[in-house]
């Protein structure tokens, strides 16, 4: 069976931005007095910036005061903002695999939980007419690992969750995508994600074909 729609996951699986949150994590964690851990900070691979603040307020020991915690993600947002406007490598293999799913006639969504203000800032980095549609983390009630991304990209698509595949490098990620009915492809990258018979893994993007596709839907 193939996919009917593809749905696309950035940091980390396609964008190799995952390196650049946790410049801005650790950064963040300094600015806030305190020290940022490996452990924490893998723990954050894919989260919304809601998360992110939870997080990093109780990992530091901080109150996890509305205003603070609002100052602290607009510091985060500024930071990461202008890391992203430096650059963001693509992935190994992203460039071929997008353009793979493209010339397969595959609808085709972003599905992230970085919000619209830092994609709008951080796409150039992928350039070309990849996606039909786009969901940022800010544009549904919750991030991942909701599965409200990925059901608002299959909605928007006007496919079923249940027949897309999605393609994702975290836990939070996978767990979305899982929780919406998606099946997945999981490329990892920084993160360890715990195999699932519901979880097809591939090492990269690199030599991905239309084969790899069909059969993550079995």
């Amino acid at each position: 069976m193939r996919p009917k729609a593809v749905l696309w996951d950035l940091d980390g699986t396609l964008l190799d931005s995952e390196k650049l949150w946790t410049i801005a994590l650790y950064e963040l964690a300094e600015h806030l007095g305190g020290t940022m851990t490996h452990e924490v900070r893998v723990s954050l691979y894919g989260s919304s910036g809601v998360t992110m603040q939870r997080v990093v307020f109780a990992a530091l020991g901080l109150e996890p005061d509305p205003e603070a915690m609002a100052t602290s993600d607009k510091w985060l947002k500024n930071r990461i903002g202008e890391l992203f406007d430096a650059g963001a490598e693509a992935r190994p293999g992203a460039f071929e695999a997008l353009r793979l799913v493209r010339e397969a006639g595959f609808p085709t969504a972003l599905v992230t939980n970085t919000q619209r203000a830092q994609v709008d800032r951080v796409i150039h980095s992928l350039p070309g007419d990849w996606f039909d549609v786009t969901v940022c983390g800010d544009e549904v009630a919750h991030g991942k690992p909701a599965p409200d991304p990925y059901l608002r990209g299959a909605e928007l698509l006007g496919v079923a969750a249940t027949d897309c595949l999605a393609i994702e490098d975290s836990p939070t990620g996978v767990a979305s995508a899982e929780a919406a009915g998606c099946r997945v492809l999981v490329i990892p990258c920084d993160a360890v994600v715990p195999d699932s018979p519901s979880r097809v893994f591939r090492e990269s993007l690199v030599g991905l074909e239309l084969s790899d596709l069909v059969n993550a839907m079995h």
